[in-house]
């Protein structure tokens, strides 16, 4: 037992270290030098929130990191049309822009992303503290329930709303207006998946029908 608490131990830190160390990459490489501040609150921002869900749910709940260290769908499970992935491409751009001088974005706009970016990360940590089954891939597991308590009594899928939050203004926080139009592919990507979840979950989780009738709204009040 010991010895899987290690194991466990070391790989909940280890993917956030790997990510960190990617995400520094794509941001600072294509810019061509480390005077691309913009990237630096961008990615400080987003280190230490990634490596606080690590220690914090490493004592709180390792259960919800081992699910979200999975990544392979089932096959029961529509694909993602893969052109909605092509958003990753506006990680690359903000560089590029920078390198360029392409974009002329106001410090104050970089500084508001930037804090809606960390508010809706940080809301995403609200999410995995009150649902513990909130998985990278989509699933639905024998001993599940549904949760209703939290931001799940406003919306079904908060948690895509704090991604949205994060991915939307991403651009603007990395002081690039040219970056936006890819990261927009992320709001049908995430409509999309958001209606292959509702899928799996109406057909095999319990309760979730009603759950629908009593929380109509997926993704945003009053709206959709």
């Amino acid at each position: 037992m010991e010895g899987n608490t290690k194991l466990s131990r070391k790989k909940a830190y280890f993917v956030p270290i790997i990510i960190m160390i990617v995400m520094g990459i794509v941001l600072f490489l294509p810019a061509g030098t480390l005077m691309f501040w913009e990237a630096w609150i961008y990615w400080l921002g987003f280190s230490i929130i990634t490596f606080f869900i690590a220690a914090y749910f490493l004592k709180k709940s390792p259960e919800l990191l081992s699910r979200r260290m999975k990544y392979r769908e089932k096959d029961t499970t529509k694909k993602t049309p893969a052109i909605f992935n092509l958003f990753f491409v506006g990680y690359i751009i903000p560089g590029i822009d920078f390198r360029f001088h392409w974009s002329s974005v106001p410090v104050w706009i970089v500084i508001i992303s930037n804090i809606i970016v960390l508010l809706g990360y940080i809301f995403i940590i609200f999410v995995f503290n009150q649902n513990s089954y909130a998985s990278t891939i989509i699933q639905v597991e024998k001993e599940q329930q549904v949760i209703t308590t939290g931001p799940y009594s406003i919306v079904r899928h908060p948690m895509y709303l704090g991604m949205l939050l994060m991915l939307l203004f991403t651009p603007l926080a990395l002081g690039s207006y040219w970056a936006v139009l890819p990261f927009l592919l992320s709001v049908p990507m995430n409509i999309f998946r958001i209606k292959n979840e509702e899928e799996v979950l109406l057909r095999d989780l319990p309760g979730y029908k009603e759950y629908c009738i009593k929380t109509p709204y997926r993704l945003i009040p009053l709206i959709w």
